[in-house]
């Protein structure tokens, strides 16, 4: 992607943490956008079975949470994202 940065990523069955940077000229929304519509295309085309599951052709929920993080969170949120995996 163009000038994006993904340095963390944690996929579990309910949800996607990730820590990334992203070029001043691309808000969140049309990140979170692409991002949900890549993935989504990709799991479909992966997994064709699983369309049975959808509620209608969505694959996501709506909606999404984002934070900004400086330098010094930055070491606290990537453990945070590398760990969640194990609290499952």
């Amino acid at each position: 992607m163009n000038k994006w940065f993904i340095y963390e990523l944690s996929i579990n069955t309910d949800y996607v943490h990730t820590m990334l940077q992203l070029p001043p000229a691309v808000t969140i929304a049309k990140a979170v956008m692409y991002l949900k519509g890549g993935f989504s295309k990709i799991i479909r085309q992966e997994f064709p079975e699983l369309r049975k599951f959808f509620w209608g052709d969505n694959l996501w929920q709506d909606g999404y949470s984002a934070e900004t993080i400086g330098r010094i969170d930055e070491q606290m949120m990537r453990e945070y994202i590398k760990r969640r995996w194990e609290r499952e």
